[in-house]
This record gives C-alpha cells, sequence and structure tokens, in this order.
C-alpha cells in the first residue's frame, strides 16, 4: 500500500502532524489558493482544513483520489458535508478540541465592554497626554459581571463551557436550544477533591431574550439572522450581545439601529459578514469590541484541534 498523503491547506499544530507521521502518512503543509487546489488535491487522499478552506462539490468531483476531509473546530459550513458523505468520504471535525478557548474569548469581550476597555485602548494613544481625566470619568462608567443574567443560544459544548465560566464569575444562566432540554454543567475547583454540579434546564428563546444582560451565541449558521430589527423590542435595555459563532447570525443593520437607540449597550464580534473585509461601520463603531475570528486561536486549542484531528484520520485509514 502506497503511503497515505494529506494536505494540511490551512496547517496543522505540529503535535498533530508529528502524530501523522509516526503513524506512516506524508503531511504536506504548504497552503494552495482555490484555484490551484483542484489540480494539487489530486495526488493527496485527505484534506485537511480551518475555515479559510472551501471543500465545495466540484472540488470533491475533481478529486476523486480524495478519501477523507478533516475539519479543525468546529463548525462544517464550509465543507459540502452530504455530498461528500453520499460519494464515500469520511468527513471530520473537532468539536470538542477549542470549546474552551471560544468560551473565554466570550467572556474577554464581556469584560472589555462592561469595563469600557475598547474604549481605553483606542482613546488612549491618542488622547490619554491631553484628555486623561475625561478618559478616566468615561471609563469609569463599568458595571460588575456579578449578579448579571447570560443568555446563551446554543447550549452543546461550547455553550455549557460558556456557562461553567459564567457560574464561577457569579452570574445566573439562561440557555436556550431546541436539542438540550436540560444539561448537567460540572464546575472544577483547583485544589478542591470533589466537582460542583449544576443542573441547568434550558428557557425558551423569547424569555432569555426579554431577562438576560448578556447574550452570547453558539450555533450553526441559520438560515435567517438570530438577532434582527424584529428582535430589538424584545431585548432587555442596554444588552450585551457577543458573537463567535458565525458572522450572519446577527443582522448587522439591526445591530447599528439598536446600539444607536441605546437598546443594545455594546456588542462583541469575533466574526463577521463579510469576512475577510468586514464593513467599516461596524469596525470602528466606538460601542462595539473586535477581535479578527480567534475564537480558537490558543496554544491549547490549537493542539488539541491538531491531536484530535490526527486520530480521527489515523482511525479512518487504519480501519
Amino acid at each position: 500500500m502506497s503511503q497515505i498523503r494529506i494536505l494540511a491547506n490551512d496547517g496543522i499544530d505540529d503535535a498533530g502532524k508529528a502524530m501523522l507521521e509516526a503513524a506512516g502518512f506524508n503531511v504536506v503543509t504548504t497552503h494552495y489558493k482555490a484555484d490551484e487546489l483542484a489540480e494539487v488535491l489530486k495526488t493527496f487522499d485527505a484534506i485537511t482544513v480551518r475555515s479559510a478552506t472551501q471543500v465545495r462539490k466540484e472540488l470533491i468531483d475533481a478529486c476523486p483520489n480524495l478519501k477523507a476531509i478533516g475539519r479543525g473546530g468546529v463548525g462544517m459550513d464550509n465543507i459540502d458535508v452530504t455530498y461528500a458523505r453520499e460519494k464515500g468520504l469520511g468527513v471530520y471535525n473537532t468539536p470538542a478540541a477549542s470549546s474552551r478557548s471560544v468560551a473565554e474569548l466570550v467572556f474577554t469581550h464581556v469584560l472589555t465592554l462592561m469595563r469600557q476597555m475598547h474604549t481605553a485602548n483606542r482613546a488612549m494613544p491618542e488622547r490619554g497626554q491631553t484628555d486623561f481625566g475625561k478618559l478616566k470619568k468615561q471609563c469609569s462608567e463599568g458595571f460588575e459581571i456579578l449578579g448579571k443574567t447570560i443568555g446563551i443560544i446554543g447550549f452543546g459544548r461550547i455553550g455549557q463551557e460558556v456557562a461553567r465560566i459564567a457560574l464561577g464569575l457569579g452570574m445566573h444562566v439562561m440557555a436556550t436550544d431546541p436539542f438540550v432540554k436540560e444539561a448537567i454543567v460540572e464546575i472544577k475547583v483547583q485544589g478542591a477533591s470533589e466537582t460542583i454540579k449544576v443542573h441547568i434546564k434550558t428557557d425558551d428563546i423569547q424569555k432569555l431574550f426579554a431577562q438576560a444582560d448578556v447574550i452570547t451565541i453558539h450555533i450553526p449558521m441559520a438560515d435567517r439572522p438570530l438577532i434582527g430589527k424584529e428582535e430589538l423590542a424584545i431585548l432587555k435595555p442596554g444588552v450585551l450581545l457577543i458573537n463567535t459563532a458565525r458572522g450572519g447570525v446577527f443582522n448587522e443593520d439591526a445591530i447599528l439601529e439598536g446600539l444607536a437607540s441605546g437598546q443594545i449597550g455594546g456588542v462583541g464580534l469575533d466574526v463577521f459578514v463579510g469576512e475577510p473585509t468586514p464593513r467599516m461601520d461596524i469596525l470602528t463603531h466606538s460601542k462595539i469590541s473586535l477581535s479578527p475570528h480567534i475564537g480558537g486561536s490558543t496554544a491549547e486549542a490549537q493542539e488539541n484541534v491538531g491531536k484530535e484531528l490526527a486520530q480521527l484520520l489515523i482511525n479512518h485509514f487504519k480501519a
């Protein structure tokens, strides 16, 4: 049997690459552009991607030797999954590997917005020497996270990790998910021998909209934005909205309208409509905290993703 060749087109962590090579696979980490990929991929048995590379029907048809597709991360919106599986390809992702990193980024945005850190970080380099007192006053109008209610839309692995952190910070947790009626969230306190278990039942989404001080979304791409102009009137005035899931789950025009009216107090965005060129009025808005799609991009998550993806491919070809 010839050596299995794997193209890690969006890269793979060194630990995952080492696992694949130890299993006898040849791993290539060169990144090829979309117009090059169909020809190059014909000589590979598998491809791994993150969010950058698209693996659509046309590419699958052009590469008859392809036997497996691996997605490092949760969502597989950039892969024609059903078609690939109908063609007999193995399609794999790593939903658990980056959950903690995404959840921690949620709270990076929440705390940034509550304490006006986005304002301070933008303004101080320009105005810190001339308007320090004014900036201090402006950034002193913050809030504590203790006692606030967080609404989690999508209560899978990432949503439950968000709940775990929120409970540790003293927040009230609401969650909604059509496929999850209840969950046991376990909290491990470092140094303690026992694990705290919290039973959370999911609520109606309309109730969550009305009561949550912070709303964070963890769902695949929907047919329509989950929060648009119709939902603005339901939201608790001054709510903070966080999106580390998919660009488009918020209607960006509605978000801007809500920020202008004060119905929305602030927005944290890691994902955007039109990536990699988000709209400028979003990028420059004074009440929006920004990050460039880095939810799962920590050293720990990258290593976990690489290892999990490698093991899935090893299992596929060694079966």
